[in-house]
């Protein structure tokens, strides 16, 4: 393996998961419309797999969520894409240096890395010199056969264990937010969903 690995700045526009994805899926990160479309077709013609206590909510309440473009992704839809694209998706979480893989069982030949902050998804790449033009990413990786792991994955976690001790997260169980709409003060993703919940209101901002 020649190069290094870097990490992609997805723009936080509520999208980030879904432009990840298409950064390492097609080099475009302008995805988001078109995945969540995909996600509402995949959940919509299978009621059965994809059901009301699955999703959190009514299936086609569900469909008509998540292609709300303040609406945020996670591990239902990284499980959608990583099955339309046919590739693993290996998301790495800064706090824990966990890496949970997206189609793993599936005997796919190949995969992309994303690393999350918390809140934020940014793509992984590897790039041949420090500055390199982003054409010259590569973002699919084969997937060793007897699934070990290999040189590009070790790369990584020294990229993912090099921001945890620099403390570049989110902990999303202590972290402090104020409401853009009513000003509430709340603490941890816990309140937030209950406020958004009881309100609407999502236009959350974080202070210290």
């Amino acid at each position: 393996m020649e190069g290094i690995i870097v990490r992609r700045v997805i723009p936080s526009d509520n999208s980030c998961l879904f432009n990840a994805v298409g950064y390492v899926m097609e080099h475009d990160r302008h995805k988001a419309p078109y995945l969540r479309q995909v996600i509402a077709a995949v959940v919509g013609s299978d009621p059965g797999k994809y059901t009301e206590a699955f999703l959190g909510k009514p299936n086609d309440a569900y469909c008509s969520w998540i292609q709300d473009p303040d609406k945020w992704g996670g591990a239902i839809e990284l499980s959608i894409l990583s099955e339309f694209y046919g590739r693993e998706i290996a998301a790495y979480d800064i706090q824990t240096t966990r890496c949970d893989v997206y189609g793993q069982g599936k005997n796919y030949s190949e995969r992309v890395m994303l690393i999350y902050d918390g809140l934020h998804y940014d793509a992984l790449a590897m790039s041949p010199y420090d500055g390199a033009p982003e054409e010259f990413d590569q973002t699919v990786f084969s997937v060793r056969s007897d699934r070990s792991i290999g040189p590009v994955e070790n790369f990584a976690l020294n990229l993912v264990k090099d921001a945890q001790k620099k403390r570049s997260y989110t902990d999303t169980a202590h972290f402090t937010l104020r409401c853009g709409v009513c000003q509430a003060g709340l603490v941890g993703q816990k309140e937030a969903v209950e406020h958004a919940q009881a309100t609407g209101h999502v236009n959350f901002q974080e202070y210290r």
